[in-house]
C-alpha cells in the first residue's frame, strides 16, 4: 500500500467582533481549544468589544458532531493522523486569515494579540513560530508548548508572553505549566504567570487585565 497527498482547495471560516474604524489599536487573533466552534468561543471575549479592539476568531478545519452521529458540533486544529500535514494546512490557512486582517487594518497602529486556549495554545504556538506573522503578545492558556517548537526563534525575545491557567483547571497538570517555564528560563525567554480561581474556561476580567497597557508585568 502506498500513501499519497494532494493538495485541494478548501473554503474555511473565521468570526470577527468588533468593526474595522479608526479608533482600532488592538487586534486579537483567538484560537479555541478542541470541540468548539469559533463563533461560541468569540463570546468569552465580548468585554473587550469597547471600539478600539477588533476579535478575530479562526475555526479548526475538521468540525465533527460531538456526540454520535447529530447534534452538537465541534472543531478541531488537528490530530496525530497525518499531523505534519494537518499543521501545515492549518498555518497556511491562518497566514491568510492575518493577511487578509492587515489588509484594512494598518499593523503599524496596532498593538496585536495572539491567545491560543486548550488544544488552541499549541496551534497558536506553532503558528507564531512559523515566522510568516508579527505580534506583540503570545497568551497561552490553559495549554502548554508543543515540545517541537523551537525557542532560539528571536521572535520569542521580542513578544510579552503569559502563561494563563485556572487553578481548578481538570485538564492541565501543574507539571505542564512547570515543563514550559523551565523551558523559556533555560532559553532566556522573558514571561508572565497568571494564575486565577477557575477551572479550564476563558475568564473576561484576566482578559481585561491582558489587554491593559497600564498592567504591571511581573516578568520572569
Amino acid at each position: 500500500m502506498t500513501e499519497c497527498s494532494i493538495r485541494v482547495n478548501k473554503t474555511a471560516r473565521y468570526f470577527v467582533l468588533g468593526e474595522v474604524t479608526a479608533q482600532i489599536n488592538q487586534v486579537w487573533f483567538v484560537c479555541h481549544g478542541y470541540g468548539q466552534l469559533a463563533s461560541h468561543f468569540l463570546k468569552h471575549f465580548s468585554k473587550l468589544n469597547d471600539g478600539t479592539r477588533l476579535i478575530v476568531a479562526p475555526e479548526g478545519l475538521s468540525r465533527f458532531y460531538l456526540s454520535g452521529t447529530s447534534g452538537k458540533i465541534g472543531a478541531s486544529w488537528m490530530t496525530s493522523e497525518d499531523r505534519l500535514n494537518e499543521i501545515s494546512d492549518y498555518i497556511a490557512y491562518l497566514n491568510a486569515v492575518y493577511n487578509e486582517i492587515f489588509s484594512n487594518v494598518p499593523r503599524d497602529s496596532s498593538e496585536v494579540f495572539l491567545l491560543g486556549f486548550s488544544q488552541g495554545t499549541a496551534t497558536a504556538s506553532r503558528w507564531f513560530n512559523n515566522g510568516r506573522i508579527e505580534i506583540d503578545d503570545l497568551i497561552l492558556w490553559g495549554g502548554h508548548l508543543p515540545p517541537e517548537i523551537n525557542l532560539e526563534n528571536p521572535m520569542y525575545r521580542k513578544a510579552k508572553i503569559s502563561l494563563v491557567y485556572g487553578t481548578g483547571d481538570e485538564y492541565l497538570k501543574p507539571a505542564y505549566y512547570s515543563m514550559d517555564e523551565m523551558r523559556l528560563q533555560a532559553h532566556g525567554i522573558q514571561y508572565q504567570v497568571i494564575a486565577f480561581e477557575g477551572g479550564h474556561w476563558i475568564k473576561p476580567d484576566v482578559l481585561l487585565k491582558l489587554s491593559s497597557a497600564e498592567m504591571a508585568k511581573e516578568l520572569k
